[in-house]
């Protein structure tokens, strides 16, 4: 794992291709309990209360409403691309 920039007072983003077992998230636990983060904010896409567990600085997000909505609107062909600017975080 490799931090990419200065993250000092900015929002940094941690991507993890495989999530399902959040193995790099895991693997920074130690790295962000020990930083000078705020916060980790992840989705809820996957249970995350076990990691939790071992990083109180872990936030989920709830995106249910706007997966539903993405799948509604691929299902009926409408533009998915409309919910990067019309829905509210």
């Amino acid at each position: 794992m490799v931090l990419v920039g200065d993250v000092k007072d900015r929002v940094a983003i941690l991507v993890d291709d495989m999530a399902d077992t959040c193995g790099t998230i895991c693997h920074a636990a130690d790295k962000i309990n020990n930083a000078a983060f705020e916060a980790v904010v992840v989705t809820n896409t996957i249970p995350q209360e076990d990691k939790m567990k071992h990083c109180s600085k872990i936030q989920v997000i709830d995106i249910s409403m706007i997966l539903a909505e993405a799948i509604r609107r691929t299902h009926n062909g409408e533009s998915v691309s409309y919910l990067f600017s019309h829905v509210p975080l």
